[in-house]
């Protein structure tokens, strides 16, 4: 029978492949930021310090390393999101979560933008957006849960609205599209939301 490794040596061998696995992601994320937005696995390792092959090792293609910078960029989002106290005034409210949601759109900016290249034949890149999409929409039924309730039967439809005019597809229209800057792109999505929620009631 073959000896059971010392479980120091198993936990140091695990601590390492978790090291490598966080330089890669960053690495991946890295070169992202700085305009590859489709970084090849040769960039992705060279970046990262290591072999094509300890790359493949750790993932094993594509879809599974766009897992981990997707939960990569979620983490991020996390340590950058503060809760908006849903008692404050209507208006208050409304500009703490669009000056938020922009502060955390500029900050996934670049993930987006590559995202967007390949996420027609990614599977993986559709289910990391859709994390960030359900994100929005708890945030926005417990922030705006008063105004919702006033909407009736318009509920789900005012919930549509107000998650598509709050991620990324309406702000890459107004920054790369309409090409507004960050001060303007957020007032104009201000202005959306405000409108929306006003109109709740009526």
């Amino acid at each position: 029978m073959g000896r059971a490794e010392a479980p120091g040596r198993v936990d140091g061998r695990t601590a390492r492949a978790e090291r490598t696995r966080a330089a890669i992601v960053e690495a991946h994320l890295a070169l992202i930021s700085e305009g590859d937005l489709r970084p090849t696995g040769e960039r992705i390792a060279e970046r990262a310090g290591i072999s094509l092959r300890t790359l493949w090792t750790n993932f094993k293609d594509m879809e599974t390393l766009f897992e981990a910078s997707g939960v990569e960029v979620l983490r991020q989002q996390d340590a950058a999101w503060r809760p908006i106290p849903p008692e404050l005034p209507l208006a208050k409210r409304v500009d703490a979560f669009c000056r938020q949601r922009a502060k955390l759109l500029q900050l996934i900016a670049p993930s987006a933008r590559a995202a967007q290249m390949r996420e027609p034949l990614s599977a993986q890149l559709h289910r990391n957006r859709l994390k960030h999409i359900e994100r929005v929409r708890e945030e926005v039924e417990v922030l705006f849960a008063a105004e919702l309730e006033r909407a009736g039967a318009g509920r789900e439809q005012l919930v549509h609205a107000l998650v598509a005019a709050s991620t990324w597809s309406a702000w890459s229209m107004l920054r790369d599209g309409l090409g507004l800057g960050v001060d303007q792109a957020r007032a104009v999505m201000a202005r959306t939301v405000g409108a929306l929620l006003a109109d709740a009631g009526r």
